[in-house]
């Protein structure tokens, strides 16, 4: 057994911050966790001009042939794709194009719940298909059917062995729509239509708004967007009560019709009365996290976690950016928060379009500097809504979030509603899991070193990650916080992190974030008995094989089985 052990007293060499190796490795272009075969270890190179591509995996098996979506393009197969026959997946063996690599996905997938998976033979089979969080739109549904999806996860995760489902309750925040139309109106360009804001007017050229002050935060030439500009319509005058505009882009306009104007946000608060109420059944259930809609600076979220803390509520907070006021707040938004989501639905309704995969990017990549979870959203596989097949544009938003580094990515419509909602999430799981496969071990975020440097932990987590990308080994941990797992997440190992955690809440909160895999364990008096006991587990769920070597690191917030100034990184085999 190999063993790497720090105390108080240790070497000053060893303790050379991570953010300094990163510098050197960048300036370099060595130590990236990638090394020549032919000096006797392992390799993982992409030339820049070839169509193979090689990674490492820790699994011998063979792989398993899967078309991406074998019901709908039953036809295709390797050879129907001779230039790509080289192009190799996680393994030693070369396999085609079509191979489903024989890892874990690391990137985790958000469904959220609706009309056509809320029963319990769909959730179960959600699940089996790859979902990891079961998303709730407070926006939709009252809380008697939000209580049965609530029921029936608890339910699966009370008999699910080697699987946990986490439960995210999405705020509907202050949305401004348009009133109820005894049927869908068309709109035609260069025709004037009117809003107001008197209450039960819905005719053929003049429609309710359920926001007050919805004509004194507009003005003359501003643009309306209708379901984040599916519709258009200029303003060209206003009064006391109405605003009237004419239409640019025309279309069907419905009941409670979400409204945006280009470049603003409503002067709402973000936590409406309802949404507080929503907090509380939140709170009630003990779900693990919160998603809130239109945040737009930090208190909002510092008097959210009072409001938890008062009731002694561990629930994470995710903010969700969507407002034009947010951009000029990310970082204290992120940084008072537990994550974020790219909600990119009104955000590219509210700020120019364009702007909306720049956006994405800086906010991925800030919360991997703070060390916080990211969620990418909204239209990724918005077509399979209807459609059995996504476009061709909807897979590669899939797989460039993925490679931008998202803990997770997540489906809407598409499972709330939507006629193939478990396709959906085979698509997505391809998808993901087909993109990491080509991912090289890449650098740790620039500054995710300066979010947690009072933390030996930090140092441990990027030597165990170091050691996991040359050696090619999954990483054990062990947590009662999470907090050691969520920062070895962070920086992305290339083996899996196996969480070990002795409370269920834990558990179900580290569904979230990518590369995690979190099972409950009651540890023992004895360390190194549960450290038996963790391995065995896993070699008997076939997660490690047999003679399989294993990075153990014992470190974070809390000491398990050690004095507080002690941290180690051992490497283990699993018994034959």
């Amino acid at each position: 057994m190999a063993q790497l052990v720090a105390n108080g007293s240790i070497n000053g060499s060893f303790l050379s911050s991570p953010n300094d190796t990163t510098r050197r490795r960048r300036s370099s272009g060595k130590f990236s966790g990638v090394l020549n075969r032919k000096n006797g270890r392992f390799s993982r190179q992409i030339p820049a001009m070839a169509t193979s591509l090689s990674t490492k995996r820790t699994s011998q098996s063979q792989p398993e042939v899967l078309l991406v979506t074998p019901e709908d393009v039953p036809s295709l197969g390797k050879d129907d794709f001779p230039h790509l026959v080289g192009a190799q997946l996680h393994g030693d063996v070369s396999v085609g194009i079509w191979s489903k690599p024989s890892v874990t996905r690391k990137t985790k997938i958000v469904c959220t719940i609706g009309p056509s998976t809320n029963t319990r033979e769909m959730i179960w089979k959600l699940a089996e298909a790859g979902m990891n969080v079961a998303r709730l739109n407070m926006s939709h549904g009252d809380h008697a059917s939000h209580q049965k999806v609530i029921d029936l996860v608890k339910e699966y995760n009370a008999q699910a062995k080697d699987n946990v489902i986490a439960i995210m309750l999405d705020t509907k925040g202050p949305e401004v729509r348009s009133g109820d139309l005894p049927q869908p109106i068309m709109l035609s360009s260069g025709q004037e239509f009117t809003f107001t804001i008197k209450r039960g007017v819905g005719k053929e050229d003049c429609v309710s708004v359920n926001y007050d002050d919805f004509v004194n935060d507009v003005e003359v030439g501003d643009m309306i967007l209708v379901d984040g500009g599916m519709m258009s319509l200029i303003v060209k005058s206003k009064t006391s009560d109405s605003v009237q505009c004419e239409v640019v882009d025309g279309g069907e306009l419905k009941s409670r019709r979400h409204l945006n104007v280009r470049g603003k946000s409503a002067t709402l608060p973000s936590i409406t009365e309802k949404d507080w109420e929503d907090i509380k059944f939140g709170v009630e259930n003990k779900v693990d996290f919160y998603a809130v809609s239109f945040v737009k600076d930090a208190k909002v979220v510092h008097e959210l976690k009072d409001f938890l803390k008062s009731c002694a509520a561990d629930i994470h907070v995710i903010v969700k950016i969507e407002s034009a006021d947010s951009i000029p707040n990310l970082h204290s938004i992120i940084t008072a928060s537990d994550g974020a989501m790219v909600a990119r639905g009104d955000l590219g309704a509210e700020l120019p379009i364009e702007e909306v995969p720049l956006l994405q990017e800086e906010i991925i990549t800030i919360c991997r500097g703070m060390g916080k979870a990211v969620i990418v959203a909204t239209n990724m596989l918005e077509s399979m809504i209807v459609h059995p097949t996504p476009t061709r544009a909807e897979v590669s938003d899939i797989a460039i979030a993925v490679r931008e580094g998202a803990d997770a990515i997540m489906l809407s419509g598409e499972t709330a509603h939507g006629k193939f909602p478990l396709k959906a999430v085979k698509v997505m799981h391809t998808v993901a899991l087909r993109t990491e496969a080509t991912i090289t071990v890449g650098e740790a975020p620039v500054n995710l070193g300066q979010a947690f440097k009072n933390h030996m932990s930090e140092m441990f987590a990027f030597h165990a990650t170091m050691m996991s990308n040359t050696l090619g080994t999954p990483i054990v941990v062990f947590t009662r916080t999470g907090f050691m797992a969520i920062l070895l997440s962070h920086y992305r190992p290339s083996g899996t992190i196996f969480a070990f955690t002795n409370e269920e809440r834990v558990k179900q909160r580290l569904a979230l974030y990518q590369g995690v895999c979190p099972i409950y364990m009651e540890f023992l008096t004895d360390a190194e008995q549960t450290f038996t006991n963790a391995i065995s587990f896993l070699q008997k769920q076939g997660m490690v094989k047999e003679g399989e070597e294993i990075a153990l690191v014992q470190s974070g917030r809390q000491p398990i089985w050690r004095i507080q100034s002690t941290h180690n990184i051992q490497i283990r085999k699993a018994a034959a």
